[in-house]
């Protein structure tokens, strides 16, 4: 097989503009969140001028996934609640799923796509908490985004995409080792370069970058390791898909170093089972409207 000319990542995140960008107001909420004035009624404000965006929140923070006992009613309680960054992940994980549309079907079935991602995020939040992590959203956020990178390459370089997807299938090859063999580079190193382009913070942007090989973490090496984890789950339970056909191979230092107890797995999956449906429906608006 011929080789075609060398890519890199930088290549592939390089224009953004011609990939996508993230809507304007989440930019805004980030400017809001951090500049010291402001105050949690000016961060609801902004979330409240995307109406479908609040109404997601909203029905997010009523779910089992966080479940409180009292009904959260605005987006003001949200954010008393569950907290300014928090809601800002939430936000974030929304805003991408929004941006990536018009994808070939013969690439990704985008419902397929997102529902293995969700499954990831509830895994990885549910093992962030088992581990006794503070900030759990971040590792959901995380999940929801680890192979947007995938997403990227999918629109930049459709037909290398095509090639390796059919010569994974025939091979059984892993998909992310096909993008390093052919590309020099992996799906989660691109997914990473957007995010850090997207001025993404480091604690969800470098656990992107490192799922399939976590020994690569430099600030969060833990984050990676439970991401790289939670992905295994996803695919082992045959939740949704974004392209890759086999389970990945476990990174044996990962179950080393978060030292998880094989009797905990059967408590996984049945958390992952027991939210994994309204959260669908808080996050697309049902299960159908996965797109």
């Amino acid at each position: 097989m011929l080789r075609k000319p060398q890519l890199s990542v930088e290549h592939m995140v390089e224009d953004v503009s011609t990939i996508h960008s993230l809507p304007l107001f989440y930019s805004q909420l980030s400017e809001a969140i951090d500049h010291p004035r402001s105050s949690i009624g000016d961060i609801a404000k902004i979330i409240a001028e995307d109406q479908g965006l609040t109404a997601r929140i909203l029905k997010l923070a009523n779910s089992p996934l966080f479940g409180y006992f009292s009904k959260i009613d605005t987006i003001t309680q949200a954010v008393t609640i569950i907290g300014v960054l928090q809601v800002r992940d939430l936000a974030l994980a929304l805003s991408v799923m929004d941006v990536f549309k018009g994808i070939p079907q013969d690439l990704v079935n985008m419902e397929q796509f997102w529902k293995h991602s969700i499954a990831t995020g509830l895994a990885s939040r549910l093992l962030a908490t088992s581990q006794r992590e503070s900030n759990l959203e971040r590792f959901f956020v995380a999940g929801i985004l680890h192979d947007v990178g995938r997403l990227v390459m999918y629109v930049k370089v459709p037909q290398i995409c095509l090639e390796l997807l059919e010569q994974c299938r025939a091979t059984g090859t892993l998909l992310h080792r096909a993008e390093r063999d052919r590309l020099g580079f992996d799906h989660a190193e691109v997914g990473s370069a957007l995010l850090k382009r997207w001025k993404i913070p480091p604690r969800v942007a470098e656990p992107v970058g490192t799922h399939h090989d976590s020994s690569k973490g430099d600030q969060y090496p833990r984050e990676g390791a439970i991401l790289h984890f939670a992905d295994l789950i996803a695919h082992a339970l045959q939740i949704g898909n974004s392209g890759e056909v086999f389970v990945p191979e476990l990174d044996h230092g990962v179950w080393d170093r978060l030292q998880i107890s094989s009797f905990y797995l059967p408590t996984l999956v049945k958390q992952v089972d027991a939210t994994y449906e309204q959260t669908v429906s808080a996050l697309f608006g049902g299960d159908d409207a996965a797109r």
